[in-house]
């Protein structure tokens, strides 16, 4: 049996250096990831403050680090001066009914991508693939007239029901993991006379958590932060989503804009992502690592 030298007393000069150098850049390390993780965090830090912080408060120079005095009543004022819970609420619904969506179809997509191999479908499926690079610009107008025809205007349908039909990002990123899966559990399936739909509801998504609260969380973020497509459709105010709202306090409504009202709508907008986030976190890794996202 080999003996490996250890660090003490009793160790070589060379050994005592080499342990000394491989502290040196542990602590190193840990002070950088210190510094960093302060750096990160100084933004939200400041968020949070100002959002405690009264309005005249907000204008004196140079800023306060904290507020000082707690303007706790500045998280009730922000219901008083928009139609704040209206809009919170037709986010939630929006985003939820859009995670739905989502997750049916581009589940549904995905597995027929990775588990069938018919003529011409690497070819269905590379053509899906190009529509990524199509920027929303290039459709926003062909789309308009499409939901304008069907009076969806000002409606929260064109928000909706465009996740029923997959994208083509949630469906590459869960055919990749439908992929993983061993044909053995299919076949056997497919013995005890199970149909495809049913072993896709019954194998497939019980087997696919990971991937799906992946799939899950990207969509409602993207929903939850959308302005663009809001701003196209909804015209009635109490339609409006929380970006649209949050937008109006830079507008010229203001004179000057709150900014201490703009962080309690920012530090309440961010309450449902990272919620989402610490209850998926272990599945949202696992999704991470399964579907191969870098």
């Amino acid at each position: 049996m080999s003996m490996i030298p250890t660090a003490g007393p009793g160790a070589s000069p060379s050994v005592n250096k080499r342990r000394r150098k491989i502290d040196a850049v542990s602590i190193a390390s840990f002070i950088a990831l210190v510094v960093t993780t302060f750096l990160m965090l100084l933004p939200l830090f400041f968020m949070v403050s100002t959002s405690l912080k009264s309005k005249k408060e907000l204008l004196t120079f140079p800023p306060t680090f904290l507020p000082e005095s707690w303007q706790w009543s500045n998280y009730r004022e922000i219901f008083d001066t928009l139609n704040f819970g209206q809009m919170y609420m037709n986010s939630l619904i929006i985003g939820i009914l859009t995670v739905v969506g989502t997750l049916f179809s581009s589940a549904l997509a995905g597995y027929g991508f990775a588990r069938y191999r018919g003529k011409g479908s690497n070819l269905w499926f590379m053509l899906m693939l190009s529509t990524m690079m199509l920027p929303y610009p290039a459709i926003m107008i062909p789309q308009f007239i499409l939901f304008s025809k069907l009076n969806w205007i000002d409606t929260f349908l064109p928000l909706i029901v465009p996740a029923f039909f997959g994208s083509a990002y949630n469906i590459f990123l869960l055919r990749q993991f439908f992929t993983t899966l061993p044909d053995e559990l299919f076949d056997a399936g497919r013995i005890d006379g199970c149909s495809e739909f049913r072993m896709w509801r019954q194998i497939a998504l019980p087997l696919s958590g990971p991937a799906l609260a992946t799939v899950a969380i990207f969509a409602f973020i993207y929903s939850w932060n959308d302005l663009l497509t809001p701003v196209l459709y909804l015209s009635s105010s109490d339609k409006f989503t929380l970006p649209v709202g949050m937008s109006s306090f830079t507008s010229s409504r203001f004179r000057i804009p709150p900014w201490h009202l703009l962080m309690v709508a920012s530090v309440l907008a961010m309450l449902p992502i990272v919620t989402l986030f610490a209850i998926a976190q272990k599945r949202f890794v696992e999704g991470i690592v399964l579907t191969g996202i870098k």
